[in-house]
């Protein structure tokens, strides 16, 4: 473009500009924008942000641009990768940089950034896991600003001002209660290539922790070489590993006057913990009722505190009361996503004046219901019992506290729901919603009616107001304790919610109602599973931005510092099952890219009826029921070719079999056990190449392990290969670049929405995307021994773990390490060859010696966290 001004002959006034300056490799078709909050730089709309130009130095590809900006600008700024459209691939994770034009800036000076493409791992140090708990004692602020000094230096010609900015999470403090860390100039000499002095100026501004640190200095034209060191209280200095780093200064005349340099993080040995696991019922002391309790945890604290552990995780504390049954006792099934459970109350800690009576109900109580197991149903109606009794007594001194109205006010927006969802499960005596007439259908009208002070029922509606204000002040009183031992409280954040609960009655358009959600067959159940619950209408979600999402970890971080994803797989793609299955087998990935019926009649498959209808013939049939089959044949089936039968309209699926099973069951005309003839049919229902798509008759999606059917086996050898090649395309390879877009869109959403640490529980088959995406964005990955990711392998092997990982011997999901170890002779063998590198014959019991190698193994990993199920360590 020709400069008009310069070929006018007219001197045109030159405003400072800003010169960006970021080493990334991109893909051909992918370039880097700078957008920020200020219109020069799109206002926040990547569309409208600056495009940076690549540069080739060396082995490196350098983005770059500059552009003018007025004095005493200021803005945040992000990087982001688009492609030709600019639409955004990818961005940085962490929080937004912010840049502020240096005082006195003269028109026409430069000022350039060097910076480095931020990952979620570059923003661990600012989650409050590390910021408020393991390096809270590390803040401290130090101001030193000799601006005199810069400033006469600065009236040089040729002397640029570089400022120097490092994070370092862990600097211990001296006896004064300052650290040191600085750009070390004696051990690590900055010679500039002339060999002029270099000015060298003390640390502007300092602080300590998980904050940048910036230092100044003053340099001539240079290329210098430099490393970071720590000086510690002992006067000890300890030198970052690696190699040097370098900083090159242009000669040309449109050198740069202030070079900000961002150096990312201090390279060196990485802060590593280890913790313990226990799910809050188990946590049993002398104080609690039947139950572990919220105020349990502070033992748990204390003990962990003693035995050098820095983290705490727990199973999901959400209220799971849908059937006020025992099977509500699994923590994963959620009645609310915000309310906790009133499982966990310490109906001690209710009432400072407690009465004499009730006082003896509650010795009497923890008596009978201090049992080897939890009495559930017992347990629970007590505690409510005894809560009721209380409030009765003190709910007016109790709402009309300031303190509960603050409470109130902030959570009415899931409180009132759910303080009506109860109080409607208990009037109609069931927790499904579409059970409870014009109550079936949600909205705000019907709720005010429902939590209106007038309504007969207000004080039932006010007690659960109560109760989940006494477990908030449990669970924060917790927290709060743990936070100042240094001890890190991890939640854990459930992939579904129940079918009938609080959230899909308030929400059903967040939902896919008419599916269940599980996983496909892997190492928990060659099977695979049904979970139950709705699968998420991601669509609708995005239109505010996943604020049900948000609102829910902004709950989870009044009290925990840190949380674990539960199966994270879901959030690039879930395993989708219809609501009639009741096992996990005959499900498909959503999203995916189905079949189109148009690309399977290309590669010569048409009988679309034969490969998605179950295939049972005659022989089948004698093969699996004997002597039984004509029963079998004549109850559940009909016969529509010579030999072959299909199933009929009443028992078409898992759950219509399961009925006709139970109501001849009754009826005493099975003859052989229900269980058996269940699964047997259920084997001939699942005997099918093809999943035809519920919504889409023209869509198909390979069935799991479809060649272990007979219905594949009895196909043609070219259909054969056609749908092994489309199996194995549809699940290792169509679907990559759709579940990385996916995971992209919803997992940022959840990170950005608190400052909690993230830890995503990535067992299972896992999709080739899955792990890079979890680097970029910073999440934890976990890693269980008997359950290696890397294939070919039967045992994990600690030592070659991936820092960004959680490592463990055993989780929740499986059997305890010493049932593992006593179970199965053969793998013990195994093990103790391959792992311990003996040949000699293991012990048949796990003994000391066993545990405290595989935990070793495990504390001396390299991974950030080695968490240990309780069990383990006794």
């Amino acid at each position: 473009m020709v400069n008009l001004g310069l070929l006018s002959g007219t001197k045109s006034v030159k405003s400072p500009s800003v010169n960006f300056r970021i080493p990334y490799y991109t893909h051909w078709g992918q370039s880097l924008i700078v957008c920020g909050s200020e219109p020069v730089l799109g206002s926040w709309n990547v569309k409208k942000g600056f495009l940076l130009r690549p540069v080739h130095e060396g082995d490196q590809l350098i983005w770059c641009g500059n552009i003018a900006v007025p004095s005493g600008f200021s803005c945040e700024y992000s990087y982001y990768v688009v492609d030709d459209e600019r639409n955004v691939l990818r961005w940085e994770m962490g929080k937004k940089r912010k840049l502020l034009l240096p005082e006195g800036i003269k028109d026409g000076e430069v000022v350039q950034l060097h910076d480095l493409w931020q990952t979620g791992g570059d923003a661990l140090p600012f989650r409050s896991a590390f910021k408020n708990v393991i390096f809270r004692e590390s803040l401290s602020l130090i101001i030193e600003r000799p601006e005199g000094v810069i400033q006469d230096k600065l009236d040089g010609e040729d002397l640029i001002l570089v400022h120097f900015k490092i994070c370092c999470p862990n600097v211990e403090e001296d006896t004064s209660g300052s650290g040191r860390l600085r750009v070390d100039s004696n051990l690590v000499m900055l010679v500039n290539q002339s060999g002029k002095q270099i000015v060298f100026i003390l640390p502007s501004v300092l602080q300590f922790g998980w904050t940048l640190l910036c230092t100044l200095f003053l340099l001539l034209n240079a290329h210098s070489t430099y490393k970071y060191c720590k000086y510690g209280k002992t006067g000890s200095i300890s030198l970052e590993t690696g190699p040097h780093r370098e900083l090159s200064v242009d000669s040309s005349n449109n050198q740069p006057r202030y070079i900000f340099l961002s150096d990312g993080m201090m390279r060196e040995m990485p802060w590593r913990g280890a913790g313990v696991a226990v799910p809050v019922f188990s946590i049993r002391s002398e104080a609690d009722l039947g139950v572990g309790e919220f105020l349990d945890l502070k033992l748990l604290v204390d003990w962990s505190v003693a035995s050098g552990f820095h983290l705490v995780q727990l199973l999901p504390i959400n209220d799971t009361s849908v059937h006020k049954m025992w099977w509500d006792s699994y923590p994963y099934s959620s009645l609310s996503v915000f309310a906790l459970h009133p499982l966990y109350l310490r109906v001690e800690a209710l009432s400072q004046n407690m009465p004499e009576d009730l006082k003896k109900e509650i010795v009497k109580a923890k008596v009978q219901l201090d049992l080897k197991d939890v009495d559930y149903e017992a347990t629970l109606a007590t505690k409510l019992s005894i809560a009721k009794k209380i409030f009765d007594r003190e709910k007016d001194l109790i709402l009309k506290s300031d303190s509960f109205q603050k409470f109130f006010s902030e959570n009415e927006d899931w409180l009132k729901p759910y303080a009506a969802f109860c109080f409607l499960r208990d009037f109609f005596e069931t927790s499904d919603h579409s059970q409870w007439g014009r109550f079936s259908h949600y909205s705000n009208d019907k709720l005010e009616k429902l939590v209106s002070k007038d309504s007969l029922h207000y004080d039932i509606i006010c007690f659960n107001y109560y109760v989940q204000y006494h477990l908030h002040l449990q669970l924060s009183e917790a927290a709060e304790y743990s936070r100042k031992k240094g001890v890190i409280l991890k939640g854990d954040l459930p992939i579904g919610v129940d079918r009938n609960s609080v959230d899909t009655w308030v929400y059903p358009n967040l939902f896919r109602m008419n599916t269940s959600t599980g996983a496909p067959p892997d190492y928990f159940d060659k099977n695979g599973q049904n979970w139950g619950f709705p699968t998420y209408n991601w669509e609708e979600m995005s239109k505010d931005n996943y604020g049900w999402w948000r609102a829910r970890l902004s709950q989870m971080a009044k009290y925990f510092t840190a949380y674990r994803i539960d199966h994270i797989l879901g959030f690039f793609r879930i395993w989708e099952l219809p609501e009639h299955a009741m096992t996990g087998l005959l499900g498909k990935f959503r999203p995916s890219i189905p079949l189109s019926q148009e690309e399977l009649e290309r590669e010569g498959i048409w009988d679309f009826d034969r490969l998605t209808c179950p295939y049972v013939k005659q022989e089948l049939l004698q093969e699996k029921f004997g002597s039984s089959w004509t029963y079998i044949a004549a109850n559940f089936l009909q016969e529509f070719q010579k030999g072959r039968y299909e199933f009929t309209e009443e028992c078409n699926t898992e759950k219509k079999i399961a009925a006709k099973l139970k109501s001849c069951a009754e009826k005493s005309i099975l003859l052989e056990s229900e269980d058996k003839i269940r699964h047997d049919l259920f084997d001939l229902l699942k005997n099918i190449v093809l999943i035809r798509d519920p919504e889409d008759a023209r869509k198909f999606y390979p069935r799991f392990n479809l060649e272990d059917t007979s219905s594949f086996s009895d196909l043609d050898d070219h259909s054969k290969n056609i749908l092994k090649r489309l199996y194995y395309d549809y699940y290792f390879h169509r679907q990559e670049n759709l579940w990385r877009q996916n995971a992209l869109k919803t997992l940022p959403a959840l990170l950005n929405s608190s400052d909690m640490m993230a830890c995503g529980e990535d067992l299972g088959l896992i999709p080739s995307c899955v792990h890079p995406v979890m680097q970029e964005l910073g999440l934890i990955g976990l890693r269980i021994q008997r359950m290696p990711s890397e294939p070919g392998l039967e045992f994990g092997i600690p030592s070659q773990y991936n820092y960004m990982t959680v490592c463990a011997p055993s989780c929740h999901d499986c059997s305890t390490l010493r049932a593992w170890w006593e179970e199965d002779e053969e793998r013990r063998r195994r093990f103790f060859k391959n792992v311990v590198g003996s040949d000699a014959l293991p012990p048949s019991k796990c003994v000391p010696e066993v545990t405290h190698f595989i935990i070793r193994q495990h504390v001396e990993s390299p991974s950030m966290w080695a968490i240990f199920p309780l069990q383990v360590l006794l």
